[in-house]
């Protein structure tokens, strides 16, 4: 699985717990710590804790490594680092405040092509 393929899988996984505002970031030409981002949000602690959980899952299901997974007992912030692609799932809250689209504005958005209703 190359790391577009695996952004893809956990943007899928972040979908299919209702994560709200998926995106993609190409960081191949803007970073060295990762190829990918995937961005999203949960509304309560409890809904991002369930998207973190199924983006491991789904990485455990793909032998795909989790490096590390930080944040999640507060739910708040929660990063999943795949290696090649790192999953940033935020509480609504804390997504507006640190706004790392922003920060990272130089890195295109891929296409996410899951169907998101919202």
């Amino acid at each position: 699985m190359n790391s577009k393929q695996l952004a893809e899988l956990s943007a899928k996984a972040c979908d299919d717990k209702r994560g709200e505002d998926i995106v993609i970031l190409d960081m191949q030409n803007v970073s060295l710590i990762a190829d990918y981002f995937v961005i999203c949000q949960g509304t309560n602690e409890r809904q991002v804790q369930a998207i973190a959980r199924e983006v491991k899952e789904q990485a455990d299901l793909n032998e795909i490594d989790v490096k590390r997974l930080e944040g999640f007992e507060q739910a708040r912030w929660v990063l999943i680092d795949l290696g090649d692609v790192v999953c940033h799932v935020f509480h609504k809250d804390e997504r507006n405040y640190y706004n790392i689209e922003r920060l990272w504005g130089d890195a295109p958005h891929v296409d996410v092509s899951i169907n998101q209703e919202g």
